[in-house]
């Protein structure tokens, strides 16, 4: 194993943030496997599994059963670790700016497109080489201005070259679920399953260019960009990629760590990059994978007092009661209630609302929604 750390651009005079990553393996002799834990930092449960990971992984390194490159990052957002605000967590937007330091990252197809897609020919492994040595070029010429662009050019540079990028987080309250885009689920089927994900939910471009998209997006838009020239050229899906959501904020157990790391582990096995052992059944599916354009979020009219009737992980019809907003000073009750069929995956951990807030997610099976489908 290999420690390195990446000083970032200082904001303040005598202030200096390093974001840490570990290099397992060796680079070029199989799959490159990026994965990166908390970017919303508030999010703890991804850093906890990182950390019984490392354990695994110097395991099979130390006995020569690691084929590929492993880049480990289980801090990935050391700025917004950083930030508290009346004794709270405030990881999900920088404060400088109010950017979530999850959206926002570089469009990598239009960044490299006039640089490759005259350079293409028959061969999609060295396609696939030539794309990923554009990007790198793209990456290197990038020169951060801020703290922020800092972070997010070291989690590219780190992450741009690898074939799988898992992306660990979880939601106020929910159960374990998976988002990736559609070009990335035929491969990434095991490891929603190994991880017993209770919901997964799909898109192509669900907007706003978070980093597994920004990773992944890019090789099916350029795909994209040869058909539509005419130019039968053939380039591989060059990066699989994953949002993996670890329940809730306050799910944070070794137990369940421990359980998401050796879940991760096995489809590692699966996938021929960690070796020595046998190689591990897949388990049966929880669920089948449904439109994220058919995930229902729920809110509320009116502000008051949220009592939950249903809970996480709750199969729910159409008009069933999920919540009721109390309003103590009119004496009146909003009743919020299921507008499609399907599985109640996340809710609000707070239980006060103001008018217009959302209080939770319902995984539908029928797309019906538009445009930028992931929340602020």
């Amino acid at each position: 194993m290999q420690r390195i750390d990446h000083p970032l651009l200082s904001s303040s005079l005598g202030s200096q943030k390093t974001l840490t990553s570990f290099h397992f393996g060796t680079p070029g002799t199989g799959h490159k496997i990026y994965i990166q834990a908390s970017l919303h930092a508030e999010e703890l449960p991804g850093m906890l599994t990182a950390h019984h990971l490392r354990a695994h992984l110097a395991r099979f390194e130390a006995a020569g059963q690691l084929l590929g490159d492993i880049v480990l990052v289980p801090v990935a957002n050391p700025i917004g670790l950083a930030q508290r605000l009346d004794h709270k967590p405030m990881g999900r937007f920088e404060l400088d700016t109010s950017e979530n330091f999850n959206r926002y990252y570089p469009d990598l197809a239009s960044a490299v497109a006039p640089a490759v897609l005259d350079k293409l020919g028959v061969d999609g492994a060295t396609n696939v080489r030539l794309v990923r040595a554009a990007m790198a070029d793209y990456l290197n010429q990038w020169a951060p201005t801020t703290e922020l662009q800092s972070q997010r050019h070291t989690l590219l540079q780190l992450s741009h070259d690898a074939d799988y990028m898992l992306d660990l987080h979880c939601d106020c309250e929910g159960v374990l679920h998976f988002y990736t885009e559609e070009p990335c689920w035929p491969q990434l089927a095991e490891l929603a399953y190994f991880l017993g994900s209770q919901a997964i939910l799909i898109a192509k471009n669900s907007g706003n260019l978070p980093i597994d998209e920004c990773l992944s997006s890019a090789w099916w838009q350029l795909a994209e960009r040869l058909r539509a020239s005419g130019r039968d050229v053939p380039l591989p899906q060059g990066c699989h990629s994953t949002t993996i959501e670890l329940r809730g904020e306050l799910d944070v157990s070794h137990a369940w760590a421990q359980k998401d790391a050796q879940a991760i582990i096995h489809w590692l096995q699966f996938i021929g990059v960690l070796v020595g052992e046998s190689k591990p059944e897949v388990p049966a599916a929880l669920c089948q994978a449904t439109p994220l354009a058919g995930s229902e979020t729920l809110c509320a009219r009116s502000p008051g007092i949220v009592v939950f009737a249903a809970e996480p992980g709750q199969t729910l019809k159409k008009g069933e009661l999920v919540a009721e907003i109390i309003n103590p000073i009119a004496n009146s009750t909003e009743r919020v209630q299921a507008g499609v069929d399907g599985l109640f995956y996340a809710r609000i951990r707070d239980r006060y609302i103001t008018a217009g807030g959302e209080l939770g997610k319902i995984a539908g099976a029928q797309a019906f929604r538009s445009g930028p489908l992931l929340g602020a």
